[in-house]
């Protein structure tokens, strides 16, 4: 797609046209990296039109285990930018380096932790009320 009207003239210009125009190339190679953990689609949109007017290209993807069909706008979106804008990106938003990226998935894994261990308290304490209950009435 050229950058530049072939006519010369002042054409109507779409906004893939508009967009593609603002990415500066050398922020645009290598693989797609994770650069921040958003909370739904909409926050996600924001941070992709702050990094695109920057000129680093950027995809929003669902974070693993959030992608419910009934739930199309919300849940968590992994903010996606190529290896070369990463450092850029990371300081333009102000995160700090996760070189484990595993920083947004831990917490995850505390919270079914505590529920499982919660889920399990409940039973035993229905299971304890019933069976005091079953035993009173015979």
């Amino acid at each position: 797609m050229p950058l530049v009207a072939a006519s010369g003239g002042e054409e109507e210009v779409d906004e893939r046209t508009r967009r593609a125009r603002k990415i500066q190339p050398h922020l645009a190679r290598g693989e797609p990296q994770r650069v921040m953990v958003v909370r739904n689609l909409a926050e996600g949109e924001l941070i992709q039109g702050i990094l695109l007017e920057e000129g680093i290209p950027s995809i929003l993807r669902r974070t693993g285990g959030f992608d419910v069909p009934d739930m199309i706008a919300a849940g968590p979106r992994d903010v996606m930018v190529p290896a070369s804008g990463l450092e850029t990106a990371r300081e333009l938003l102000g995160v700090e380096a996760d070189p484990a990226g595993s920083a947004e998935e831990e917490p995850l894994s505390r919270i079914a932790f505590r529920i499982a261990a919660v889920m399990l308290i409940v039973l035993l304490v229905v299971g304890l009320l019933t069976g005091t209950i079953f035993s009173l009435t015979r």
